[in-house]
């Protein structure tokens, strides 16, 4: 009798487990400038208005302009070059930063206002690779030693956020800001700042 239970048991739950196990999950596309917030955290719509604020602010600068006529006056018509440094993340979650400093590097180069050269992990494999050429590529192919450009600005920023809770409601507030600075003086030369970004989180009342 016990046996002929269990086997029953067993045929009831069996094909529950299988269907659990082996479904697939729902995939639904949508059009990319839809806005979805489904956590409240930082999402690819703060990305975007962040990224535009800040560009806008750097592309239509005056001083950045000065500083872009002052230098091809003294360099022959050259464009200055960027490199991008740190864009520290201290806010109360993770924000992939990389990404918003990508945006407004690209953005800015096809501006057609500044160059920019590579840095950190990236430049280090250039590097490695023009060295490896020394040796294992012809003299006349072999990317020459010590010529690289020097970059005139460094492009930096940082990530902060307050919150503030009571109870299940919490609002988040992000401030992003991005720097350029001349490498040789260490002068400022344009600051962009975006507070523009305030969420209020209601989480759900426990039932127990």
């Amino acid at each position: 009798m016990k046996r002929k239970i269990f086997v029953i048991v067993i045929c009831a739950v069996l094909p529950v487990l299988v269907s659990t196990c082996s479904g697939t999950p729902k995939v639904s596309r949508i059009d990319a400038d839809t806005q979805v917030d489904l956590s409240g955290n930082w999402n690819d719509t703060d990305v975007k208005q962040v990224c535009e604020s800040l560009i806008s602010g750097a592309l239509s600068s005056p001083r950045i302009d000065s500083y872009i006529k002052e230098f091809g006056a003294s360099h022959r018509g050259e464009l200055p070059t960027v490199i991008v440094g740190r864009f520290r993340n201290t806010s109360s979650e993770h924000i992939d930063t990389g990404i918003i400093s990508g945006i407004m590097r690209t953005a800015i180069i096809n501006s057609g206002k500044l160059e920019f050269v590579e840095g950190g992990d990236i430049r280090d494999d250039i590097r490695a690779e023009r060295q490896d050429q020394q040796s294992n590529a012809s003299e006349e192919s072999a990317a020459t030693l010590a010529n690289e450009t020097a970059a005139n600005f460094m492009l930096t920023g940082e990530v902060k956020s307050i919150v503030d809770k009571a109870g299940n409601t919490m609002m988040r507030t992000y401030f992003v800001k991005a720097t350029m600075t001349n490498i040789e003086t260490s002068r400022i030369i344009w600051e962009g700042e975006n507070n523009d970004i305030k969420k209020i989180i209601t989480q759900p009342k426990s039932k127990f």
